[in-house]
């Protein structure tokens, strides 16, 4: 799969558009009420309105939409002849955004027939803007919709809403509350070491999860503790990016699989599903990525270059779980009020996202499955 965006990156690469606005008359913008009062944004709009004749703006994306939520949100706009489309703000926001680049093009498939997997051929032109450094939704081909009926998120998958342009804006990001920066940063901690140890990793998606997590394991914690660090939390956008890159071209595994259930079900923030998964599901998957792990480890900026291979896998894994830790996620479903008599659910759902599932680098079961959801209830293990 190619990547054709052409990326924007650096402080204030927003103040001018004009090039790419040239011969641009009806724009849509699609971002939430909490990112459309950030100033940077306020700027962004003021500047579209100068120089389009005719902008629309969405500003409704809920946290995790499900597929109603977009449809009503096609069905509110004043019109679907827009000749650009704009998404500002975190994951939800810019799959949504690619969504409407597809559905505002005359004879497109309708989202049902999307979700039933029906391919577009083609979207009208999109900017994806990231607020959050997490999703890399601005690199990846999916759009992640929740389906309540089914408890669950599917995924639709189609390399025409890669986007033409992508801008990478630091300043974006220092609104970020500290526990979003966190649960963002392990979601991309988790693209990128699930796309370099999945079944389907090759040597394009391995680079960018290497310079991606090279980039976090430097950054993630400073952007935390120094939140106008705009380094620091642009070396995390191009993580986020990287991330989403890999997973264009490899794809995620069991921590994703496992919390799929748990953001579509309980409705916890994807993020914070993914970080109570990381280290349990890196545990169990650390004897077939023994070498990958190693690697992985290396870039650690304390890494213990005397360690063997084997050392350095399990290393690996001590940090993913001392990580989530200082950064003050939930390490356990226990104290997030699912008890374990949801197990039965978890385990069926869980392995029931098989397209993911078939990434892991080794064998899973149901007992696999039940054995890492069993570490996040500590009562339980005692």
């Amino acid at each position: 799969m190619n990547i054709n965006s052409t990326v924007i990156s650096g402080f204030q690469a927003l103040n001018d558009l004009s090039y790419l606005l040239q011969g641009k008359e009806k724009a849509l913008l699609v971002t939430d009420k909490n990112i459309e009062g950030i100033p940077a944004v306020q700027s962004l709009i003021a500047q579209l309105k100068q120089q389009i004749s005719s902008l629309s703006i969405v500003n409704s994306v809920p946290p995790e939409p499900s597929q109603h939520d977009v449809a009503a949100i096609v069905a509110a706009l004043p019109s679907t002849d827009v000749d650009l489309v704009i998404g500002v703000g975190g994951g939800s926001v810019l799959d949504v955004a690619k969504l409407l680049s597809i559905l505002c093009v005359d004879g497109a498939p309708t989202l049902d027939a999307l979700l039933a997997g029906e391919k577009p051929q083609t979207r009208t032109t999109s900017l994806l803007i990231p607020t959050t450094a997490g999703t890399g939704s601005e690199a990846t081909p999916n759009a992640i919709l929740a389906i309540p009926e089914k408890e669950t998120k599917v995924g639709i998958i189609t390399p025409v809403m890669l986007p033409d342009y992508v801008a990478l804006v630091p300043e974006l990001t220092t609104s970020m509350p500290p526990h979003i920066a966190s649960s963002t940063g392990i979601d991309a901690l988790c693209h990128l070491i699930e796309c370099f140890t999945a079944t389907v990793a090759n040597p394009v998606s391995d680079n960018y999860a290497l310079i991606g997590m090279k980039k976090l394991f430097a950054s993630l914690e400073t952007t935390i503790a120094e939140p106008g660090n705009l380094e620091a939390r642009l070396n995390m956008l191009w993580a986020s990016y990287y991330g989403g890159a890999s997973i264009a071209h490899a794809g995620t595994h069991l921590v994703h699989a496992m919390s799929y259930p748990l953001g579509g079900k309980y409705h916890l923030p994807h993020g914070v599903a993914n970080a109570i998964l990381l280290a349990p599901c890196m545990r169990f998957v650390r004897p077939a990525a023994v070498s990958k792990f190693a690697q992985a480890y290396d870039l650690l900026p304390d890494a213990d270059a005397t360690l063997d291979e084997e050392a350095k896998s399990h290393a690996l894994v001590e940090y993913f779980a001392a990580l989530v830790k200082r950064l003050k996620l939930p390490a356990s479903l226990e104290e997030l009020g699912i008890g374990p008599d949801h197990l039965p659910y978890l385990v069926e759902a869980a392995l029931d996202v098989q397209r993911l599932m078939k990434n892991v680098p080794m064998k899973v079961g149901a007992d696999d499955v039940r054995n890492v959801y069993l570490t996040l209830f500590p009562a339980l293990n005692h």
